[in-house]
């Protein structure tokens, strides 16, 4: 399995929140569900993704946006005027649900809004928790990325779309697994484009023998890994490969694995409660004191402190 495959394979949405929400002109919406990954996508109109520190970003019906961390944004027809309504997790559609119960207006399930025939039908899934996100994939994406509608095949948000006016036993469970779908779809798309900088272990590096060196690497970090053994296997000499991989990638051989190995740590730390030394061990590393020293020196903390800081930041999102 590539690196890439298995990053994405571990993606897994749980009770994920999705819902259509139907606008009328003049409309802008400020998502603060605090979750740390989200999609976002236009089935009807066009709308701009507005978030701290970044120009809004346009996206048109199909296009999928994928938006990191926990942060809010806004989505709207107009970047000029403020949020009229914040939804959280907390209260995703209550207030036009109230609007409706009062004024008799029927909708389908999953769905926000006041009227059916509004300009704009805007859908929206969110994921909550650390579950099934990877520390490696958040690190590698940046705060808002859109792919643009895929031709050809029936697009994933359509699909998605219909299954969010049913109310059947096991919905949220179908729900899920394509909302899973929409965003390993969009991600793997996004990674394939060399222009977006994908980070080491998914690059395209259009060297043969490096790519094949930083597989090797990246499947089996455990090993006891040495330049020799990788030129053997990459059918290259040892100063070749050591310069072709740092040219390539930018640092030598085992700086990379060791950077690889204290990623793979940062990530069991976060998502499991394995023992330090287990994590070390899985890792490439004799003992927990191995991977502490390593851990320090790459991270500026030791793999505890890591572990509590990832479990604060979870515990206040």
């Amino acid at each position: 399995m590539d690196t890439l495959a298995g990053l994405l394979d571990g993606v897994r949405a749980r009770g994920a929140l999705i819902t259509q929400t139907v606008m009328t002109p003049g409309w802008s919406l400020r998502f603060a569900s605090g979750a740390q990954l989200s999609l976002v996508t236009m089935l009807r109109g066009q709308a701009w993704l507005v978030s701290t520190g970044n120009d809004p970003v346009a996206i048109g019906p199909g296009d999928i946006a994928v938006i990191r961390g926990p942060e809010p944004y806004t989505v709207t027809d107009d970047p000029s005027i403020s949020p009229h309504l914040t939804i959280t997790s907390a209260d995703y559609c209550a207030r036009t649900a109230r609007v409706r119960a009062r004024e008799g207006i029927v909708l389908g399930p999953r769905t926000c809004g006041v009227t059916e025939t509004g300009s704009a039908r805007l859908l929206s899934g969110v994921y909550e928790g650390p579950a099934g996100i990877s520390g490696r994939l958040l690190d590698a994406l940046p705060r808002v990325l859109v792919v643009q509608e895929a031709t050809g095949d029936p697009p994933m948000t359509q699909i998605i779309a219909r299954e969010t006016t049913k109310d059947k036993p096991g919905q949220q469970a179908i729900l899920d697994r394509l909302v899973e779908l929409a965003l390993v779809s969009a991600l793997r798309t996004w990674f394939d484009r060399p222009q977006n900088n994908p980070p080491t272990w998914e690059r395209t590096t259009g060297d043969s023998v490096v790519t094949l060196a930083l597989r090797l690497l990246h499947e089996n970090p455990a090993h006891p890994w040495t330049v020799a053994e990788l030129a053997t296997k990459t059918g290259t000499s040892r100063a070749l490969l050591a310069r072709r991989f740092a040219a390539k990638v930018g640092e030598p051989p085992m700086a990379h694995l060791t950077g690889w190995r204290i990623t793979l740590a940062a990530d069991l730390l976060r998502e499991t409660d394995a023992t330090v030394s287990s994590i070390a061990r899985k890792v490439g590393y004799a003992n927990a004191f191995a991977l502490s020293v390593a851990f320090k020196r790459r991270r500026g903390m030791t793999p505890s402190e890591h572990r509590a800081s990832s479990a604060s930041q979870t515990h206040a999102g």
